[in-house]
């Protein structure tokens, strides 16, 4: 028997015509969504690269037509600022535990809400998915008074642990949905061959949810590399971290913009390399329920 082959139908003139147009219209939206989206990223990082006189006399967009007016003397002043330097590595202290903390216990506690059977797990779901809604500022007076009575107001724990238990109800949520999706035919022929629970997270929950568990990662830092709030409340002057710097170098010096342009695009380039090295998973877990 001969082997049957597919014919697609030959394209019209006119669709092949409307589909470049359409894929043209898509593409540049795109672009234009893009460009309108860099701007103010190109327009700070050029701003953090003039003098305070040359921002003060013309706009960042003048540097096309006079580019001598670049200049890394600014940078060299970021490095030498000590507040500005030791409130980064703060940043990092607080922004780094903070994330593994919550993708740790956020991990084991989705994988027993998705495949363990206990007295009232449901219930607590149910907690868990309240606590979703429950803003963080009715938490600040109690806790301030909490961490002030057992001696961590002010230091970089005392964030991290606040941090860290707001983070845990959607890392909760988000990973017990993912972890749901995996096959339960997989459990049981590990359990089969004497996988216990914890090898059965370790080797086969952990590398299948790696995606949302990238995800979790990613929005994790971001929301803790950017608070300004928690930490403006829970750090003093030695453990603030670089928002709080910045927001405190525009109270003393509102115009000196070289300092704050340069501090501000250090604290936002940061973020982004995050974002864009680990996007390829953030797009599959936004993929990952669209297939069977």
């Amino acid at each position: 028997m001969s082997e049957l082959t597919l014919v697609r139908p030959k394209k019209t003139v006119v669709q092949r015509i409307l589909g470049v147009f359409s894929s043209s219209i898509v593409n540049i939206v795109l672009l234009v969504v893009a460009v309108f989206w860099l701007v103010p990223t190109v327009g700070l990082f050029i701003t953090s690269l003039r003098t305070a006189g040359d921002i003060a006399a013309s706009g960042w967009w003048t540097v096309f037509t006079a580019p001598a007016q670049l200049t890394i003397e600014n940078y060299t002043n970021l490095l030498s600022n000590t507040t500005i330097t030791g409130s980064f590595l703060n940043t990092v202290v607080i922004a780094v535990p903070t994330t593994i903390l919550v993708v740790m216990l956020g991990a084991v506690a989705a994988y027993g809400f998705a495949f363990l059977h206990f007295p009232g797990r449901d219930w607590l779901l149910i907690v868990v998915i309240i606590l979703l809604a429950v803003p963080l500022q009715v938490a600040l007076i109690p806790l301030a008074r909490l961490f002030g009575s057992i001696g961590i107001f002010g230091s970089v724990l005392g964030v991290i642990l606040f941090h860290t238990a707001f983070g845990l109800p959607f890392a909760i949520f988000l990973l017990r949905n993912f972890f749901t999706q995996v096959p339960t035919e997989l459990l049981e022929a590990a359990r089969i061959d004497g996988a216990g629970d914890w090898r059965i997270f370790f080797r086969v929950i952990l590398p299948l949810g790696l995606p949302a568990i990238a995800s979790l990662a990613i929005f994790q830092f971001l929301w803790t590399w950017n608070d300004m709030l928690v930490a403006l409340i829970f750090t003093n002057s030695e453990s603030q971290p670089l928002t709080v710097a910045i927001q405190s170098q525009l109270r003393q010096y509102g115009a000196n913009l070289d300092v704050l342009s340069t501090g501000a695009f250090v604290s936002m380039i940061v973020p982004l390399i995050v974002f864009f090295a680990f996007q390829r998973y953030f797009v599959q877990a936004l993929l990952a329920g669209s297939q069977k």
